[in-house]
């Protein structure tokens, strides 16, 4: 954990309404004081995100809950002591003094309190709370250690509290509770069984906005993605697509979880986890670290079975095609 005099030039930076980068156990956070659309502002300038794309407010706990929401079901409440703090945002009706700069305008907002321990040590010194998409230009891979956020940025970084690589490696689950009916907007971090066993019944899984009709964070159709074209498909159906490429005189790069007896000719190779968790933990990371060097990114699909549904949302979302 950095020094104390850092974490505390970073809180006097936020209250000054100054940008801050910080760890979460998902993904690198760019923050600002929620309080506060001139700060805020400059959050949507650095990413070139669109103003109406809201932001989730990140808080200490349970007890700052009433602070940003009101008519609080029951329900979220017992998530939010359950899963908090972790990877899970609840998407609740708003207070009247949230700035519309963070909610997008809407009639709610999303909220989450995060695990890692540097990001609640800050927010539990700033007071308040603080919007904080993930770090990166919008639309781009987001950021699971601080060096992604220096890459990101460059020269126009804010100040970054370097917390280690991101364990979780995925935005949070966000589960709106506005209604009578629960719904997963985006799957993350918390998986939706643990949620669903401890409300007793089932969420509504609502892949994209525009069926939700709620606008939130990370469910635009092209997201989280590399500047290098990515394709999705099956093993087979890859080496296809890489004999294709190379004859061409594409650099071809094929990222396969399962073992291939062989592999064309002039592709490079690299092995992907086998394991949803590890896979998710190293899927930014990776993405990051190969994009531009190829011409093109095949990965093979990840099964579609409920470990994965996290991964394999990220990956619609980054993936230029999918072979099959």
């Amino acid at each position: 954990m950095p020094a104390m005099n850092e974490l505390e030039h970073a809180v006097a930076l936020l209250r000054q309404g100054e940008l801050v980068a910080i760890p979460t156990e998902t993904v690198y956070g760019l923050a600002a004081d929620a309080a506060n659309p001139a700060a805020v502002a400059k959050i949507f300038a650095l990413k070139g995100r669109p103003s109406d794309h809201p932001l989730i407010v990140h808080i200490a706990g349970l007890a700052q809950l009433d602070d940003w929401a009101i008519d609080i079901p029951a329900e979220a409440r017992a998530l939010a002591e359950a899963f908090w703090p972790g990877p899970l945002t609840l998407i609740l009706k708003r207070q009247p003094h949230v700035p519309d700069a963070v909610t997008g305008g809407q009639d709610t907002v999303g909220l989450r309190a995060p695990s890692h321990p540097l990001a609640h040590a800050l927010l539990e010194r700033f007071g308040g709370g603080l919007a904080a998409p993930s770090a990166n230009r919008f639309g781009h891979v987001s950021p699971t250690t601080a060096q992604h956020v220096r890459d990101e940025f460059g020269e126009d970084s804010p100040l970054i509290l370097d917390g280690g690589a991101s364990p979780v490696g995925v935005e949070s689950t966000i589960v709106s509770l506005v209604d009578d009916t629960p719904k997963l907007l985006r799957p993350g971090g918390v998986p939706r069984e643990a949620i669903e066993a401890l409300l007793g019944r089932k969420l509504e899984h609502h892949q994209n906005n525009k069926t939700a009709k709620i606008r939130a964070s990370g469910l635009l159709d092209s997201h989280y993605a590399p500047r290098t074209p990515l394709l999705l498909g099956s093993a087979p159906r890859l080496m296809e697509e890489a004999v294709q490429r190379l004859a061409s005189g594409e650099r071809v790069l094929l990222l396969l979880r399962t073992t291939a007896a062989s592999i064309p000719r002039g592709a490079e190779l690299q092995s992907l986890p086998d394991d949803a968790a590890h896979f998710a933990r190293e899927l930014y990371a990776l993405l990051r670290r190969h994009d531009r060097k190829h011409d093109v990114l095949l990965m093979e699909t990840p099964p579609q079975t409920p470990e994965w549904l996290a991964v394999n949302d990220r990956l619609k979302r980054a993936a230029s095609t999918r072979l099959d």
